[in-house]
């Protein structure tokens, strides 16, 4: 029988993503065929760089899909299956303020640990929720995929502002450290590897890895990671196939170091802003930040592959590449579409899976994924040490929600005083009030 093809609406068509998610649905079209793919963005010509090459891409591959890049809600979300949402409010340039301000303070910016998060968050809601308004007015049916950073704090935003919308909050950082996984091990793919996983978003810890036979994988893993952190052999020896950009480089070493506070688990890599904040401050430098090394590298190199694909008509010769952020939102829209039954890493209501932490926090864990979206798998009762981390990032990530939902100062403040990355309620309050000159065009007043 043959498969239903997809209506897709990519929010945020002029991301730097955007492409890699083109070419991995392009890539799966006889497992996932598409009949219409539309861009939609609130910056018609930053989308325009993105849409022009994906059209010369589409016609010399896909010719028979039907392509859209908008600015229009109406025509983007009108007859869709799916969106597919990864948008930045503000781009790259706020973020470079959430990263460079709390560094003024000695704390940490990052984009979505500590203040920064934060700030970005109370940015992403609004943009989020509009989105999500969208899709539920033209295409009350369709599905929203969200990858909008930061996953946590907006996915706590729609469980409590939008409680039956269809949408699941995804993040691809656990696929690109099992991709790594699987290369210590000598597996083909990640997807060798079954899992069993738990935290928060950017906060949690794998505690089973078995191949498909069966065997445990954990004992070789937990060897390595201990010794190397998640840095592959092949780059241990300078033959990695990728080129890693050297604040990567460095997060996948430093993860030997925060392994060791639970040594039977495997742990993701954000875990090191909360463990060593005070190492990631003095290893940062407050002039150059990752926005920064972002807009010189990723954002750079996209755009002027698209621009020189819009230029000679032909995207024969393309530089662009599918990855795993694309791989598994694809994946995802699959297993919605055909009632595929994956087991997928994804953030959802807890509601008892993890037996003994808040039924109502947004936990991240495996769900198999069907038609009508994401069965949370149990994962029983987790540590006392876990679980009095998880138990204080939820309560910063709720408090941060209340903040944008009230319009309150005091409970943004408590957030970021709550904050393992920061030191006390004075830096707190510091960071915060230069955060409000900063995002007064974003944020909603706060009193």
């Amino acid at each position: 029988m043959a498969l239903k093809k997809q209506s897709i609406v990519v929010a945020g068509g002029g991301s730097t993503f955007t492409p890699g998610i083109v070419l991995m649905l392009l890539e799966n079209l006889d497992k996932f065929p598409i009949r219409q793919l539309k861009f939609y963005d609130n910056d018609p010509e930053r989308q325009k760089h993105i849409a022009d090459a994906t059209e010369i891409i589409l016609k010399e591959r896909a010719p028979e899909i039907k392509f859209v890049a908008t600015s229009d809600p109406k025509e983007a979300f009108t007859d869709v299956d799916f969106v597919m949402a990864h948008i930045r409010v503000g781009k790259y340039a706020m973020r470079e303020k959430d990263e460079k301000i709390p560094l003024k303070y000695g704390v940490i910016g990052q984009e979505t640990c500590g203040p920064g998060g934060m700030a970005y968050g109370m940015r992403s809601i609004g943009g989020v929720l509009e989105i999500l308004d969208y899709m539920e007015k033209y295409s009350p049916d369709a599905w929203m995929l969200n990858y909008s950073n930061p996953a946590a704090i907006v996915a706590e935003a729609t469980r409590r502002l939008r409680p039956d919308s269809q949408i699941i909050n995804i993040c691809d950082m656990p696929v690109g450290i099992e991709h790594r996984m699987a290369e210590v091990l000598g597996l083909a793919s990640r997807k060798d590897m079954t899992v069993r996983y738990y935290g928060l978003n950017h906060f949690g810890w794998w505690t089973d890895i078995r191949d498909k036979d069966g065997k445990d994988l954990m004992p070789e893993l937990i060897d390595w990671v201990k010794e190397h952190g998640y840095v592959t052999p092949a780059e241990l020896e300078g033959q990695g196939t990728e080129e890693v950009e050297p604040s990567w480089a460095y997060t996948f070493g430093k993860a030997k170091e925060v392994q060791w506070l639970d040594p039977d688990t495997l742990p993701n890599t954000y875990l090191k802003y909360y463990f060593y904040p005070q190492d990631e401050a003095a290893h940062s430098d407050p002039k150059h930040t990752r926005a920064n090394e972002v807009m010189e590298n990723r954002e750079k190199n996209v755009f002027s592959e698209c621009d020189r694909i819009s230029n000679i008509k032909t995207a024969a010769d393309a530089k662009l590449v599918a990855d795993d952020h694309a791989s598994y939102i694809v994946d995802l829209a699959r297993a919605i579409a055909y009632n595929t039954r994956d087991r997928m890493l994804l953030i959802v209501p807890n509601h008892g899976a993890i037996e003994n932490f808040d039924s109502e926090g947004m936990v991240e864990i495996p769900c198999i994924v069907g038609s009508q979206g994401a069965e949370p798998l149990v994962q029983g009762s987790i540590p006392r040490f876990q679980k009095g981390l998880m138990e204080q990032q939820v309560a910063v990530e709720k408090l941060v929600v209340e903040a944008w939902i009230e319009g309150s100062y005091q409970k943004l403040w408590q957030a970021i005083t709550l904050s393992r990355i920061v030191p006390n309620a004075r830096v707190a309050k510091q960071i915060l009030d230069d955060l409000i000159e900063a995002n007064k065009d974003f944020w909603p007043e706060l009193k």
